[in-house]
Formats: structure tokens, C-alpha cells, sequence
């Protein structure tokens, strides 16, 4: 029986990759790694044949025309064969006590009849810049190492989100979801972190810091300007999310899970009007996209519309009358949080 798979997206990783795969492989036979070579360039797909061949039972390989991280995450939910499912990016990792330790956990839950859907765990900054490290905990909202359900969960900070990093979903509820994500399109790990939480009613919440993820890379999808450049993504995602579940739909969820299904648009409607405004050039062509955005959520759903557009984060995005003034406070706010968590 397989407990865990870990999905490991992969694209020209040949540098890094190692140190992700070693500490996953070392964990043995209770868990599988699925490596996906997105189309890489460079010797990934042969270092994960590699990995295959050494450890022809903990570990598959699926090499495919490149298709971007979200189609490496479906490639490995269509192919997995564990209990549950965790995807861990290549450059990122998990050292390999813990991820014993998680195993250890779902076989004395299994073992005691407990059925649960989501665990969830911290994850670690683990800061490029000065090799120093910041932990994003959920101890002020979720009470820790015992069965819980949406109603128990009380409000998120406003800078307290669940990310992929923090999520280890049951296969089963995650294909029953039917989440899917677009193909050459980043930040879709967004998408991953919204749509099935819906479908999971058990949740626990392990406070261990799990998943290491690093940053700092100036070419790191998460960098500023990188972020900006790439706004059409950052849209075409939320466009995804927002869609995903009416305002009915979500005012039938339990209040804390609809509270936060909020809270998380709020600050993805912060996140993308600030990469199409964040900057100052092509402000004609990036203003047209921004007004164009937000009419299509109000033509698409005036209640969300009306419900997003009134929280505080969003009022920045929509209500400053110039794109100047937008500009200015949108890279402010989020390059004072880049420098909190030293992103770079």
C-alpha cells in the first residue's frame, strides 16, 4: 500500500532536483514519487530514469511534451496510486523524518477507523538572500493534531492563506473535485489551493513544519517584476477561480469555509490587479485589461462582484482613481511583504 505520492513537477531541474528526489526515495516503500519531465532541455528526464531504475517500486516516471506545472500536478493526479496526494516542486523539499512522520500519522488514523480528507502543515521560507527561514503557521485558526471540520476553523489573518505547500489532499476527494488547471499558465498552484477544499469535510491540521519551499531566485515566478510580466496569467487564473463556485454556491458552505473562500478572492483579486498595475509601463494597454477584468466578474456574477469589491485589500485594486496612484500603492503593499519574507 502506498500512503503518500508525492508529485514532483520537473522541468530543466538537473541541478537541483537531487536533493528533492533523495529525501522523498529515502522514506521507502509506504510511499510513491511520481517525477514528471515537463519537456526539459536539459539531463532531468535522464536523471529521473535514473531514480526509476535504482528504485523501481517507490518511484515512476512520466516524460511529456511540456505543458507548464499545472499539466506535471494533473499528470500525477491521473497517475497516482497512494492514499493521498502532495505535490513537491523540484527546487523545493521535504526532509525525510518528516515525511515519515506524516506516513506514521495516516497509518494510526487508518488504524483507529479515522477517514480523513485533508491534512494540513506548515511549510518553510527558506530565504535565498541570507539562507534564514520564515514559518507560515495556522496555529491563531485551526486547532492542531485532532479531527476538525469547517465549523471548527476560526478567521485567517490577512496574510494567512493555504498554499499547495501547506495542503496533502485524500486522491479520492481531490479527483472528486474535478479540479483541473490550464496547460503553459503559472500560479495555478492558486487553482489547486481553492476549488476542492469544498469537497473536503475532514480536515487535520499537523503543526509540522513540512514542506521547505525556496525563494529568492531572480527568476522565481514569485519575483515582483516577473510577476507583473506575467499579468495575463495572473488573470486567466483568477478568471478560473472566481468561476469556479457562485455566490449561492459559497454562502451555502459553513461559515468559516465561505468567510474563507472570501478571503482567499480578496487577496487574489489584490495579488492580480497588482501584477497588471504594478507597473508603469504599457499603462494604456494594462489599464484596459484591468477595467476589462472586473467587468467581466460583474457581468459574471454581480454578488461576488459586490462582495470582493468592498473588503479592504480590494478597495485598493478598485477604488484609487488613477492608474498611477494604483500602480504606487500596489507594488508598496506588496514590496513591503516581499521584504517581510525577503523574497528578493
Amino acid at each position: 500500500m502506498k500512503y503518500i505520492t508525492f508529485t514532483v513537477p520537473s522541468y530543466n531541474s538537473q541541478d537541483y532536483m537531487r536533493h528533492c528526489i533523495d529525501n522523498l526515495v529515502a522514506a521507502g516503500e509506504d510511499i510513491e514519487v511520481i517525477i514528471v519531465n515537463d519537456g526539459s532541455k536539459d539531463n532531468t528526464g535522464k536523471i529521473a530514469d535514473e531514480y526509476k531504475n535504482k528504485y523501481p517500486t517507490i518511484v515512476k516516471v512520466i516524460h511529456k511534451e511540456n505543458g507548464g506545472h499545472g499539466s506535471g500536478v494533473m499528470a500525477g493526479i491521473a497517475n497516482a496510486k497512494g492514499i493521498f496526494y502532495k505535490v513537491v516542486d523540484s527546487d523545493d523539499w521535504i526532509e525525510t523524518e518528516d515525511v515519515l512522520k506524516m506516513v506514521d500519522l495516516i497509518k494510526k488514523h487508518i488504524k483507529e477507523g479515522l477517514e480523513i480528507d485533508l491534512y494540513i502543515t506548515n511549510y518553510v521560507y527558506e530565504r535565498a538572500v541570507d539562507n534564514s527561514q520564515y514559518v507560515m503557521h495556522y496555529r491563531d485558526c485551526l486547532p492542531a493534531e485532532k479531527v476538525i471540520h469547517w465549523e471548527d476553523v476560526t478567521k485567517f489573518k490577512l496574510d494567512t492563506v493555504l498554499l499547495m505547500h501547506s495542503l496533502m489532499y485524500r486522491l479520492e476527494k481531490l479527483k472528486e473535485s474535478g479540479m483541473t488547471m490550464p496547460n503553459h499558465t503559472f500560479y495555478v498552484d492558486n487553482i489547486y489551493a481553492y476549488v476542492p477544499l469544498p469537497f473536503m469535510k475532514n480536515l487535520f491540521y499537523h503543526d509540522l513544519d513540512l514542506y521547505h519551499y525556496f525563494i529568492g531566485r531572480s527568476d522565481q515566478s514569485i519575483n515582483y517584476l516577473t510577476m507583473c510580466k506575467r499579468y495575463e496569467q495572473q488573470m486567466r487564473v483568477y478568471r478560473i477561480l472566481y468561476k469556479a463556485y457562485s455566490y449561492d454556491e459559497l454562502k451555502k458552505l459553513p461559515k468559516p469555509l465561505y468567510k474563507y473562500m472570501i478571503h482567499w478572492l480578496v487577496i487574489m483579486c489584490f495579488t492580480t490587479t497588482m501584477t497588471i498595475v504594478g507597473v508603469k509601463e504599457d499603462k494604456k494597454v494594462r489599464n484596459q485589461a484591468f477595467k476589462d477584468l472586473f467587468k467581466e466578474l460583474k457581468e459574471h456574477d454581480k454578488k461576488l462582484y459586490n462582495k470582493i469589491r468592498w473588503r479592504s485589500l480590494a478597495i485598493v485594486a478598485f477604488s484609487l482613481p488613477t492608474y498611477n496612484l494604483k500602480s504606487f500603492a500596489s507594488s508598496t503593499i506588496y514590496k513591503r511583504y516581499q521584504k517581510k519574507l525577503k523574497l528578493g
